[in-house]
């Protein structure tokens, strides 16, 4: 939120500060500064008001080009007219202006000089506001209108608001009191100990008996507050006042028209949204409802939006709506977000009938993400606004339309009120203290609390068996029955009460003191292996990512999961970030294809990525979680009771391998990854996990989204643990990615606890080294060869390695051959020849055995 200072001082009686000073006061408040910008040493030189003499339009140009002679006065220091070459048409002779003089420098550092240009000399510029740095409005130049006091050569600083200091808060979602001036009016009021003017707090005209308008409220949970006041007779072309508009300009709203700019400067006034409407172009009662599915509205960006049954909508009972049946009329406002074309407030409008409500927060959090609209009306709905807001919104925008527009404001108002009062939050006097460790007196607790704008009332509470139990004394002491504002809905706990405790007593009167650490016993084996695996597959060129756990519904058919997979099971969050990603992943390769997807899109092809990370598994038949609050601990009832709606996250680890893995150049060409680096991939991650070789097997699988027939899976003991292998076509065509992508996912947590390792043994003897080329058929994997071999060779098999495989016409149809390399040796004494072909013989036979090998070429 940006606003100037100067308008800031006709709310609370600041000071003269310095911009350290006023940014200290924010930041003490617990507001962050985005920044602060003394406008007047934004723009250097001499910047003066200028009145146009003459404008002769330049020809032969690509675009339009003025040359135009402008009186600055003595400002030049020769009081002859200024010669100046503009492209902006908004303005005419006659109009003052803006001017930059030569040896002048803009906002950004931009110098002006004078120079030959088009044909004619130019001496400074004349200025837009987006130039100046007071807005975004760059689509002409900024004239003044005829009410402003100043003559052509006088200073333009104080004229257009560059005297002043622009401060930009950013505001915390549970404060959204302090998005507008009367917010940040009472925070420095408190921050500085001055006097300030809550308008929020005005006498307003009440209710009538007759409304302004007919309007029924169908639904009081997400509307249940509704005003609203009708203005006849207004002059349509009165313009917002120019101190209007340079406000709004500052706060970064773009100026529309006066009924429309009225409602904008209220909003950041008190603090609440309005929406105007052309009375004239409703054709009967208004409704408020929910949406039907199916229906549509365009709103006032030009948009067309199909709604959902969340939705709260306006409608025109006039606007007979098939869909929605008889008597609930056609939307035409999205209600706490954006109004409707239909009824919007045109340059013609005489009668306006202006509109301020109370929303649920939710239900405008949920309708803006869901259709992209974040409007500053939906940005601090969402964040609670104080509910006895609209009577005073409505006496002040009315006011200042018939102040600037003329008209005759109708003596009916509409006032709809469901609100609920707000329940007391009960707090023990000494709570403050024991929370924070810093001694706060019941006076100084009970005077903080009522300067927020609660209400206290003080007695005394019963004994308690439990002293930690938030909410309640340790003795039987004071308790406090605290009534928060109207303002304030995000103090509904004593935890909220002791926070602005604390931070209106200053965060700097709580000594900063770490805990001691309690003792431990170091990582648990767990963290010992994750590390492990991520620090074996990071020497092995594997890069780290880490991405968000949301996917979106339709992952799991681009995977081509059949419908029983139990991968289809998603936990569907209560409140996505994007309704486009509402499950939690149940792999890991949804979100790392996706951050593969991004990087192709930035030009990086090859690429090996891996991720380590949880993945969500719902409980099956788990209902809804128990509603537990903060004022005591939970019950060990309520604990199991959350505890089995909480979804199985086991560990997972995923790779993705893309392009070229060893890079070609003048040392010869390439490799480019393939679905045996996935396998192999896998491998190291359980070798890293600790375990043995002897216990792991790798055959062939057909496992979605995996190519069935390059496909493998993992197995430790007889349980497969993960797949690897090359990517479905179908699901790297679904996905947009290259061809032969493989990837491989693990779960780490069905591995085996890792067993004590002991000492190797170190052999001083020599190894006997024997080669043996086995025949099998082409079905046999590798693997379990390898696996038949190491049982048969017994305990003087050091290691054993395929180095080759072979396949030829010699050999038969269906049939390969695989050589091995046979490490031999013993612990204490050299082996002789016959121990070692002896050891040899065991395993070919066990291998003979166990598939039909044979030894190639005996």
């Amino acid at each position: 939120m940006r606003v100037s200072v100067s308008w800031l001082r006709e709310y609370v009686d600041l000071p003269d500060l310095s911009v350290d000073e006023l940014e200290r006061a924010l930041i003490d408040l617990g507001i962050e500064v985005e920044s602060i910008v003394d406008l007047t040493g934004t723009v250097t030189g001499q910047l003066v008001v200028g009145e146009v003499l003459e404008i002769e339009e330049l020809t032969g140009f690509k675009k339009p080009i003025r040359f135009c002679r402008v009186n600055v006065g003595a400002a030049n220091g020769t009081g002859e007219p200024q010669e100046i070459v503009c492209g902006a048409r908004n303005f005419a002779p006659g109009d003052r202006v803006v001017v930059i003089l030569p040896g002048g420098v803009l906002p950004g550092g931009f110098a002006i000089g004078a120079r030959r240009t088009y044909g004619r000399n130019s001496n400074g510029m004349i200025c837009s506001a987006k130039e100046l740095g007071l807005g975004d409005d760059h689509s002409g130049i900024l004239v003044l209108p005829e009410h402003v006091v100043a003559e052509p050569g006088d200073d333009a600083r104080p004229v257009v608001g560059l005297d002043d200091i622009i401060v930009e808060v950013e505001i915390t979602p549970d404060r959204g009191y302090q998005m507008s001036l009367r917010g940040l009016a009472r925070e420095l009021a408190h921050a500085l100990g001055v006097d300030y003017s809550d308008r929020g707090r005005m006498p307003a005209t009440a209710g009538t008996a007759e409304p302004a308008y007919p309007v029924e409220v169908r639904d009081p949970v997400g509307c249940d507050r509704y005003a609203a006041r009708m203005v006849r007779g207004v002059d349509p072309t009165a313009q917002s006042p120019e101190w209007m508009q340079r406000r709004l300009t500052i706060a970064g709203i773009r100026s529309i028209s006066l009924p429309v700019d009225i409602t904008n400067y209220v909003m950041l006034e008190l603090g609440q949204p309005m929406h105007a409407f052309d009375a004239d172009r409703i054709a009967g009662p208004l409704v408020i409802r929910r949406a039907v599915p199916g229906e549509k509205l365009t709103t006032l960006d030009g948009v067309t939006r199909a709604l959902a049954a969340e939705d709260m909508v306006i409608c025109d009972t006039g606007l007979p709506n098939p869909l929605a049946g008889e008597g609930e009329g056609m939307p035409i406002s999205l209600a706490a977000v954006m109004g409707g074309e239909t009824s919007e407030v045109l340059p013609s409008t005489v009668n306006v009938l202006f509109e301020a409500a109370h929303w649920d927060p939710a239900m405008v959090g949920r309708t803006a993400r869901r259709h992209k609209l974040f409007s500053e009306a939906a940005k601090r709905w969402e964040r609670g606004v104080d509910p006895a807001l609209p009577l005073v919104a409505l006496d002040r925008a009315v006011a200042l339309l018939t102040g600037y527009a003329g008209g005759t404001a109708s003596d009916e108002v509409l006032d709809i009120d469901h609100v609920r009062a707000r329940t007391p939050v009960t707090m023990p006097v000494d709570l403050p203290s024991r929370r924070v460790g810093v001694d706060y007196p019941p006076a100084r607790v009970v005077a903080l609390l009522e300067q927020v704008g609660c209400t206290v009332a003080r007695g005394t509470d019963r004994l308690t068996e439990d002293p930690g139990e938030v909410g309640v004394s340790a003795g039987g002491g004071e308790t406090l029955a605290v009534t928060p504002p109207t303002w304030r809905p995000d103090l509904t706990d004593p935890a909220d009460l002791v926070e602005e405790v604390v931070r209106l007593d200053g965060y700097d009167h709580v000594p900063s003191l770490l805990p001691t650490a309690p003792p431990g016993r170091g990582l648990t084996w767990q963290q010992r292996r994750n590390r492990a695996v991520s620090r074996s597959l990071a020497e092995r060129g594997y890069v780290e990512v880490l991405a968000h756990p949301f996917v979106s519904a339709e992952l799991a058919d681009r995977f081509g999961l059949p419908a029983d997979d139990p991968r289809r099971q998603a936990v569907r969050l209560a409140n996505p970030l994007s309704e486009e990603e509402p499950l939690l992943r149940t792999t890991l390769l949804g979100p790392l294809l996706g951050i593969v997807q991004r990087n192709l899109g930035r030009g990086l092809r090859d690429l090996a990525l891996y991720e380590i990370g949880a993945v969500f598994q719902p409980r099956p038949g788990a209902g809804r979680p128990p509603t537990m609050g903060v004022d005591r601990r939970p019950t060990d009832a309520e604990f199991a009771a959350a505890d089995a709606v909480v979804p199985h996250q086991p560990r997972h680890v995923a790779v993705v391998l893309t392009g070229e893995l060893e890079p070609a150049g003048w040392w010869g060409p390439g490799r480019p990854a393939g679905w045996a680096d996935a396998v192999e991939a896998g491998r190291e991650v359980l070798a890293a996990a600790g375990v043995p070789p002897e216990r792991v097997r790798v055959r062939a699988a057909a496992y979605a989204p995996w190519h069935p027939g390059r496909c493998a899976e993992l197995l430790v003991d007889g349980t497969v643990v993960g797949h690897a292998g090359e990517l479905h076509p179908a699901v790297l065509a679904a996905l947009e990615l290259p061809r032969r992508t493989s990837a491989m996912e693990l779960d780490l947590d069905a591995l085996p606890v890792p067993p004590v390792t002991p000492a190797p043994m170190v052999s001083g003897f020599p190894p006997a080294l024997i080669d043996v080329a086995l025949v099998v058929d082409d079905s046999v994997p590798a693997q379990s060869v390898q696996q038949a071999l190491t049982e048969g060779a017994g305990e003087l098999l050091e290691s054993v390695r395929l180095f080759d495989v072979y396949a030829s016409a010699q050999l038969g149809v269906g049939r390969k051959s695989l050589a091995y390399k046979l490490t031999f040796r013993a612990p204490d004494r050299t082996l002789t020849s016959e121990e070692a072909v002896a050891a040899r013989d065991a395993a070919v036979a066990r291998a003979a055995e166990r598939f039909g090998a044979t030894l190639r070429g005996g």
